[in-house]
């Protein structure tokens, strides 16, 4: 497993960082933790000497542009912070090769660039940052990754840990192909005793016009439909609760009738799950996106606990085994 942690010194970020701890990361992986700095103004003006030195390994302007930013006391400040934040994520998974890494500039594009750069499986992010402005809300950075990021993401929320309460999942089925893949990652994860998961899907109903109540022929029609979708969501969801017994979780499977952007956020809290997992679901990239923005988004902008978003992930060019490029 490959995961980028974007952090930024937040109370946000730390609790993302810390949330991971019941996340069912498995024993061993691959973890970077990046810090974006965000340099508005230019450091102050090198000395000739090191103008030279740093001509010396440069390639051509931009290549001398990027050492001289590089060098800023923001930049510094921000690999301190991100070394500060490998060391207590390796002090919580030892077995795990940790590193960190500190560039400037766009917050979004750096991280989804590594991103795609190492073929990450997931990102995680805070709700709520720090930036320049003072302030990196849901909806900037961590709604942009949701809706660009190629693989998986999880908007991380502080857990308020009680002695001897298990660890509570809630997954959103829709029965699409994302779905079925939020649902192999928890059974892929490795989970503390007596964790328990929900397996929720939300069944819109149709609803009938006047007029249409008028014609029984398609008050008739209308009613089946429903029907048959209210069994088949029961169907769905009795199958992936009995796959996540079969590996140890206690698992029970609801349907619910209503909104999912209201239905999965007022369950979750009800029934104080510590995370929603959800599919990234979408038949082509701009259908997904306006699904993530009225769905998922709502659902990782609203929710009181942790939200991940996962997705097959979709290599935009061609990598061997390591994850890469040829």
């Amino acid at each position: 497993m490959r995961l980028l942690i974007a952090y930024d010194g937040s109370k946000c970020a730390d609790s993302a960082l810390e949330d991971l701890k019941h996340a069912g990361l498995p024993n061993k992986g691959e973890a970077v933790v990046m810090a974006v700095a965000e340099v508005w103004l230019p450091p102050p003006p090198p000395s000739a000497y090191e103008i030279v030195e740093m001509a010396t390994v440069a390639k051509g302007s931009l290549g001398l542009e990027r050492k001289y930013m590089a060098g800023s006391q923001a930049v510094k400040d921000a690999d301190e912070m991100a070394a500060r934040a490998a060391e207590r994520f390796q002090a919580d998974f030892p077995n795990w090769k940790v590193s960190h890494e500190t560039v400037w500039g766009s917050s979004n594009w750096e991280l989804f660039s590594k991103a795609e750069a190492w073929n990450a499986d997931l990102i995680v992010a805070g709700s709520h940052g720090r930036s320049a402005l003072g302030r990196l809300f849901l909806g900037s950075i961590s709604q942009w990754l949701l809706n660009e990021a190629r693989c998986s993401v999880r908007i991380g929320r502080e857990k308020l840990v009680e002695p001897g309460l298990p660890v509570r999942l809630l997954l959103g089925l829709d029965g699409s192909r994302n779905a079925e893949k939020a649902l192999e990652q928890i059974l892929a994860r490795n989970w503390p005793d007596k964790s328990e998961v929900r397996v929720v899907a939300v069944d819109q109903l149709l609803e009938l016009t006047m007029a249409a109540e008028l014609v029984p022929i398609i008050s008739g029609s209308v009613g089946e439909c429903n029907q048959d979708e209210s069994e088949y969501a029961r169907r769905l969801v009795a199958k992936a609760a009995s796959r996540l017994r079969t590996k140890g979780l206690k698992a029970e499977g609801l349907v619910k009738a209503g909104d999912p952007k209201r239905v999965l956020v007022q369950l979750a809290e009800e029934w104080r799950a510590d995370c929603i997992f959800l599919g990234a679901t979408g038949l082509s990239n701009r259908f997904e996106r306006f699904l993530l923005g009225s769905t998922a988004g709502a659902v990782a902008a609203r929710a009181h606990c942790s939200v991940e978003v996962v997705r097959k992930r979709r290599p935009s060019r061609k990598s061997n085994g390591d994850g890469n490029q040829n």
